[in-house]
């Protein structure tokens, strides 16, 4: 979305990520001028999905354009709305997918009767929206909330080979012998 706003143009966020660029702007608009349908609404599971929402939102852009007479790439007046309604958007989505997880987890005494604690990180956990979202959800249903500082929430990849490297100090779940493992590369 961030790349479609042509954010790197805005002079607020030019050296910003997308997603912080997108979080910065929000800030300042009103979510309430542009409501996305969420994706997914028609499945009872936790499934996460936000190529339907980014169609939605790509459309919505087309039709800013088009009122305002711009070309792709050109900067929307309304770009700070635009940035708050996806924020929004996507923090809904992830709010009601998390909260059925969390019901499912539960229901099947997958996590513990005292002390669950939700664990959020990637990307996603460094946006304070969504974070402040997570921690009312994780509030309402007793839950703690675990988040790493926003300075390590980047690349869920990162996040994963950190997990390795404790793990493998630790000695713990980490194969010692590579013989059997198999995978094709895509």
């Amino acid at each position: 979305v961030a790349r479609r706003l042509s954010l790197r143009k805005h002079p607020e966020c030019h050296s910003m990520s997308g997603g912080k660029a997108i979080e910065h702007l929000a800030q300042s608009g009103n979510q309430a001028l542009l409501t996305f349908q969420l994706p997914l609404q028609q499945y009872r599971n936790c499934d996460f999905s936000f190529s339907g929402l980014q169609n939605r939102v790509n459309n919505a852009i087309v039709q800013k354009e088009k009122e305002e007479g711009i070309q792709k790439g050109e900067m929307l007046s309304c770009v700070k709305d635009v940035a708050a309604a996806v924020q929004h958007a996507v923090a809904v989505h992830i709010i009601q997918r998390t909260y059925r997880a969390m019901l499912f987890c539960i229901k099947n005494n997958i996590l513990p009767s005292k002390n669950a604690t939700l664990v959020v990180s990637g990307g996603v956990a460094s946006n304070q929206y969504i974070r402040k979202a997570l921690q009312n959800l994780a509030d309402a249903n007793d839950f703690a909330l675990l988040c790493p500082p926003p300075r390590l929430c980047t690349d869920n990849g990162v996040m994963i080979a950190w997990n390795g490297i404790e793990r493998l100090r630790a000695g713990l779940g980490v194969l010692h012998s590579t013989a059997g493992i198999r995978y094709e590369p895509r």
